[in-house]
């Protein structure tokens, strides 16, 4: 099959020049050994929304420094360099460009929240700077170059945590446990839900770049896509698949972590598929916001659930949306793991509700002390120990790779309406429930699904250890080719052998 393959040149002017990868970190001119007393300093790069939390962290953290940022959009990034620096009190500077951060910027360490294309290639030219990396969820934008960040931070020597900060919560760390230990029996399976109200993004497209932007760079590995295909161009670009993964791929990823977190497997699952479509309206987005995927795992599934749109169509008025059917009231943005002897409950915020079968409420475990997933990042900075981190890079490929496995069964799928899907599911009963369930949701909000289509993707085989798709005849070369992407020259993710 084919995949990236690295370019033969290490010249490093030429790397920040055309951004090629290569295979050999070097030590930078600005590279450094950290020494006991001094201060870790940290670059941010993407700085409009998420960012602004890696920024609150580490400007107030003890014995770290921001000392640079870096955002294409030259007012965002004037406004938070500036505010950056009357809080810290010292010199914060500012770059439009990474490459450039990454040469001249005083920095020890890189931390990215810019959008998902940019993740991985971010992450690998920080790394190949010489600099420890924090790389926002998801930590890919396909499964093939997400692996190749966890294998560069891996041949270097580097500290690479993913940004699903979930597991940095003591009171989901203690459900997990609890899980694990077996204190309500065999987990039968684990279901993992975003259920999150997003409103129709529009028609029309042809938004409008911002003043100064540089364009190209926002781009980077995605096409250089003129005239846009939205109205508006900061976040809904998560509706596309050149730049986004979805509400999966965005919010999600942090309940499909912590749902296989709970399952204790730690490979992609060995077949995957997906049943969903872009609903309730007509717009531009190209992802799907209502979704079941299957990750048929030997032991027990993982099901992961997408609903976009609110509890009903009354609810369509405020936008609210609904709980899981087991904890009725508690928020849908969650995991339950299902179990021999009751449910488990644990929330994006970290409550957690404990039942028996009977439904009768148990007390939850005791929290473990934990620290912020920033704090614990830094910590294992200072110490070189990748096993101190809460969220390796690695456990977050794993689950941002379900993501997307999921996207891809969903991509080659085709439509059909509600009868049809069930005769070809009747034979899995957990998956003809959870269909039900969504035709359902989808009814309550208009949606009827004898007469609507929605696309039933194929149940794909993955092999779980070189993480393509193998034994599905025709259909292996689409989905390997939806694994990975063709990348925009200079910007390309390196093959890491």
């Amino acid at each position: 099959m084919n995949t990236p393959t690295q370019p033969t040149t290490i010249d490093r002017r030429k790397v920040l020049k055309y951004g090629a990868g290569f295979g050999l970190a070097l030590a930078w001119p600005n590279s450094r050994v950290l020494g006991a007393n001094d201060d870790i300093r940290v670059g941010v790069i993407g700085v409009n929304g998420r960012g602004q939390s890696h920024i609150s962290a580490f400007s107030g953290m003890k014995g770290v420094r921001l000392t640079a940022l870096c955002d294409i959009d030259p007012a965002v990034l004037d406004a938070r360099v500036t505010a950056a620096a009357n809080k810290q009190k010292i010199e914060v500077k500012g770059y439009a460009d990474m490459r450039e951060m990454f040469e001249k910027g005083d920095i020890d360490v890189m931390s990215t929240a810019t959008p998902n294309h940019w993740h991985t290639l971010a992450g690998v030219w920080a790394i190949q700077a010489g600099k420890d990396a924090y790389v926002e969820k998801p930590i890919s934008h396909n499964v093939w170059e997400g692996r190749q960040l966890v294998k560069l931070a891996r041949k270097e020597g580097k500290i690479c945590q993913g940004g699903t900060q979930s597991r940095s919560l003591g009171s989901i760390q203690a459900a997990v446990k609890f899980v694990q230990d077996g204190k309500l029996g065999k987990i039968k399976y684990v279901k993992g839900m975003c259920y999150k109200a997003r409103k129709s993004i529009g028609q029309g497209g042809n938004g409008e770049i911002p003043e100064g932007v540089n364009y190209d760079l926002w781009c980077g590995p995605a096409e250089l896509e003129t005239p846009l295909r939205r109205k508006k161009f900061h976040y809904d670009w998560h509706w596309f698949y050149a730049y986004g993964n979805g509400d999966m791929g965005n919010q999600g990823i942090h309940q499909m972590d912590v749902a296989r977190w709970y399952l204790g497997e730690d490979t992609i699952a060995p077949r995957t598929m997906s049943i969903g479509g872009r609903l309730g309206y007509e717009d531009d987005g190209e992802t799907p916001n209502t979704q079941v995927v299957y990750h048929d795992y030997d032991a027990a599934p993982l099901i992961f659930e997408t609903r976009g749109l609110p509890k009903s169509k009354e609810a369509q008025k405020e936008w609210t949306m609904e709980s899981p059917e087991e904890f009725e009231g508690l928020s849908g943005v969650s995991v339950v793991v299902a179990c021999e002897g009751g449910f488990v409950f644990t929330d994006a915020g970290g409550k957690v509700k404990i039942k028996d079968l009977e439904g009768k409420e148990m007390p939850a475990p005791e929290p473990f002390k934990t620290e912020d997933i920033f704090a614990n990042f830094i910590t294992a900075v200072k110490s070189r120990k990748v096993e101190e981190q809460y969220a390796d890079c690695e456990e977050t490929h794993l689950s941002s790779a379900l993501c997307h496995t999921g996207l891809i069964s969903h991509r080659l799928g085709a439509a059909l309406k509600k009868e049809e899907i069930l005769e070809k599911i009747k034979d899995d009963a957990l998956l003809t429930e959870r269909f039900g369930s969504m035709a359902d949701h989808l009814a309550r909000n208009g949606v009827d699904l004898a007469k609507e289509s929605i696309v039933l993707g194929p149940m794909l085989k993955f092999n779980p250890q070189t993480e393509w798709a193998e034994g599905n005849g025709e259909l292996d070369a689409p989905a390997n080719k939806l694994a990975t992407r063709e990348y925009r020259a200079p910007y390309t993710v390196p093959e890491v052998l």
